[in-house]
């Protein structure tokens, strides 16, 4: 099936929807859509409820990311030498079994290496970055963790920086952190060659006040981005050893922007302000966005999860990783299913969202251009496409010869 012939109808609204042949390709090795397990995931619990989530998580297969220390991970390397892989290995049997892509970020570090006590885990410290002198151990940790997972082929290093703010110079201590990643790039690449290792995993934080000491030139109703943020990721660029992707994450905050779906912007101007210094695959490793409305619609709470993954396909992402949400009952919109602890494991509809993502928009897919009223988002290819209604009020769309009705804040597929 050829996706054509779709029409919008409508004195407010742009009377045609286009589809062009002209396309935008994405990095084909990448794992593409999936999501990153946090503490409560599905790997425990009532023996049905994690068969349900793992039976709806089969068709298809996402990209799973799991970090080796928490998250819902215990400390893999509790002092020296003396290793406790338990739910690690739990974690990633059941991202196998699930049929899921994997992915492991190597953040955190245990306490001995950051200070602490050998033996003993202070949660507390948990996002302390390693200490140099232990930058060796932690690069030893990884080669490890690469070893112990071969089925693994991505690996990111580290989590936003985390550790890595210098108080004194009020900035990111990028040398660092661009150390610690090149000692640990070339320990998992001294594993396996085909292994690819990705960084800096920088949070693109931004600030709605014109006049902030580090706001930046990148900017749009959405705010501006912080330039130290930007500086910590070019002097990785220089400076790393190597990089098969590079990673970011942010949050797209709708203070300053005339609406939750305009400042979805951001993706796309920090997509293209990274495009314009690199070729490598682009990931995001976590994205938000943060309604400041209250009493939401589950639709309007897709929809805009909807409109950032498409905006995020068409500003060339490789892999975008949804940040799972503690799972909590039917009424969560942006959880992927119910508790498996307490609440059955029930899959909820964001789930199926995420899936066609990845079933019809993988790595590697030729999206066909679109031109479209403002009304609405849509992401297309040859045999499917998606549409979001971005406005409160229905929208008349002529398809195949008929009228279809969009409602208020309705995502539609398209497929055969």
């Amino acid at each position: 099936m050829k996706v054509s012939g779709l029409r919008f109808v409508g004195a407010a609204l742009m009377p045609v929807l286009l589809l062009s042949s002209a396309a935008c390709f994405t990095e084909a090795r990448s794992p593409g859509w999936g999501f990153t397990h946090t503490q409560f995931s599905a790997d425990h619990g009532e023996d049905d409820a994690i068969a349900s989530v793992q039976a709806a998580l089969r068709v298809p297969g996402l990209t799973q990311n799991q970090h080796i220390m928490g998250w819902g991970a215990e400390n893999p390397e509790p002092a020296p030498g003396v290793y406790d892989f338990t739910s690690l290995d739990n974690r990633m049997a059941f991202i196998r079994d699930t049929g899921g892509v994997p992915v492991i970020t190597l953040c955190c570090a245990p306490d001995w290496m950051k200070g602490g006590t050998a033996g003993q885990t202070d949660w507390a410290t948990l996002t302390s970055a390693p200490l140099r002198e232990h930058y060796g151990d932690y690069a030893a940790l990884s080669a490890v963790i690469a070893r112990r997972y071969p089925d693994v082929r991505h690996f990111i290093v580290w989590n936003e920086f985390k550790g890595f703010f210098d108080e004194g110079r009020n900035n990111w201590d990028a040398a660092g952190y661009t150390d610690l990643y090149n000692q640990v790039y070339d320990a998992v690449k001294a594993v396996n060659t085909q292994n690819r290792v990705g960084g800096p995993y920088m949070s693109m934080t931004t600030t709605t006040s014109e006049t902030a000491s580090h706001a930046s030139g990148l900017r749009g109703p959405w705010g501006a981005v912080d330039q130290r943020a930007m500086d910590a990721v070019d002097h990785w660029l220089t400076h790393n050893h190597g990089a098969d992707f590079i990673v970011v994450d942010g949050h797209a905050e709708t203070d300053g922007a005339p609406d939750e779906f305009a400042a979805l912007d951001k993706f796309s101007a920090v997509s293209q302000w990274v495009r314009a210094r690199t070729t490598l695959p682009l990931w995001w490793a976590e994205w938000y966005v943060e309604p400041t409305g209250q009493g939401w619609t589950d639709q309007r709470e897709t929809a805009l999860r909807a409109a950032a993954m498409i905006e995020m396909a068409r500003s060339g992402v490789s892999t975008a990783l949804y940040w799972n949400p503690e799972p909590t009952s039917a009424g969560c919109a942006t959880c992927l299913w119910t508790d498996t602890r307490a609440d059955g494991g029930t899959p909820l509809p964001f789930l199926a969202t995420l899936q066609a993502f990845a079933r019809w928009f993988p790595p590697g897919t030729r999206l066909r251009g679109v031109a479209a009223p403002p009304e609405v988002r849509v992401l297309a290819q040859e045999q499917a496409i998606v549409i979001v209604n971005t406005v409160d009020a229905t929208v008349p769309v002529e398809l195949g010869g008929g009228v279809v009705r969009l409602g208020p804040y309705e995502t539609r597929w398209i497929t055969p």
